[in-house]
């Protein structure tokens, strides 16, 4: 007796090719993300979410929050010059950039984590007047593949791309590790480039001011803006103190040069003085105590001589105080 064997079809082998194909693609995918999220612990230095996952402590006594002026704080030692010379236990978790939407954003998955007594948040208008520096932030590759994966961080960003407006392109982005496997500069420290220039002390110049000015305000100030992004930093201080956290604002030292040509600059902090006053959230400004080109390492950062005059003469008090 002979037994047949049915023949398989022609037309069913590429489809099993095709589907063998998609497979294999899909396990060197996962494999090169799984390779890049390990390599980010290696890397990793100044990304919030890093910061965050690897912390030391569970509970802080401050959480600094903030764009590019608030990182200068964690620059080289000077994080840990603070912590020895307060004995408190400080975490930076400053971005470049940033605005209010994102800080908030960062300081939700913080509170899920850990604990701090109390937040101080760098202000500066620019973060206040553009979705560049808030929606639009979240899509940055710079960011993204510096960010480990957590399905809490994942959960929380969709929940942006639905009420933020945040491009769901950030969020895609995210969840395939699409930034992080495409990542030229994957096996450098995540150091940003200002930090490289702690030490040096900037010359003046007009051309430099003016185009940082620019690029930080690529539109003229927005009433309609500046309320949005009020709105979200108003969040962001009902969020702190939903978990019996302080929060206390302060204003950076400034250039003279550079602080004369910021646009609209009394209207924001009349702006910022009505809401802070009417949240009896404690607001110091300090951006005309160091107007000398020698403090700065830049147009608008402080090195480290300007942030150690700085630290001696307010923030310390400031950390220490009641």
């Amino acid at each position: 007796m002979t037994v047949e064997i049915p023949a398989v079809s022609a037309s069913r082998r590429p489809g099993r090719a095709a589907l063998l194909f998609v497979l294999i693609g899909l396990g060197i995918y996962g494999g090169l993300v799984f390779a890049s999220e390990r390599l980010l612990y290696t890397t990793g230095r100044s990304n919030p979410f890093f910061k965050i996952a690897t912390a030391a402590h569970e509970r802080f006594d401050w959480v600094i929050l903030g764009a590019s002026h608030a990182m200068t704080l964690d620059f080289a030692d000077f994080n840990a010059t603070m912590e020895r010379e307060t004995g408190l236990k400080i975490l930076n978790l400053a971005s470049p950039g940033t605005g209010p939407i994102y800080n908030r954003f960062v300081l939700e998955q913080f509170l899920t984590k850990r604990r701090t007594g109390a937040v101080l948040y760098v202000l500066d208008s620019f973060a206040f007047y553009s979705a560049a520096w808030n929606e639009e932030r979240f899509a940055d590759a710079k960011l993204l593949r510096r960010t480990p994966f957590d399905s809490a961080i994942a959960r929380r960003l969709a929940r942006y791309v639905r009420e933020e407006g945040v491009d769901a392109r950030a969020l895609l982005d995210y969840l395939t590790g699409f930034s992080k496997i495409n990542n030229r500069e994957r096996f450098a420290p995540d150091i940003w480039e200002g930090e490289t220039q702690f030490e040096r002390v900037y010359r003046p110049s007009s051309t430099a001011v003016s185009k940082r000015i620019a690029y930080l305000y690529p539109k003229p100030p927005d009433a309609t803006a500046l309320a949005r992004y009020l709105d979200a930093f108003a969040a962001l201080i009902a969020l702190a103190r939903s978990h019996g956290t302080r929060i206390v604002v302060v204003k950076m030292p400034l250039p003279a040069q550079f602080r004369g040509r910021l646009p609209g600059e009394a209207d924001f902090d009349a702006a910022v003085t009505r809401l802070l006053a009417a949240e009896g959230v404690a607001f110091h400004d300090l951006s005309q105590r160091l107007g000398e080109p020698r403090y700065y390492f830049d147009t608008d950062h402080l090195n480290r001589t300007g942030l150690t005059e700085f630290f001696r003469r307010d923030l310390e008090g400031l950390l220490t105080g009641p």
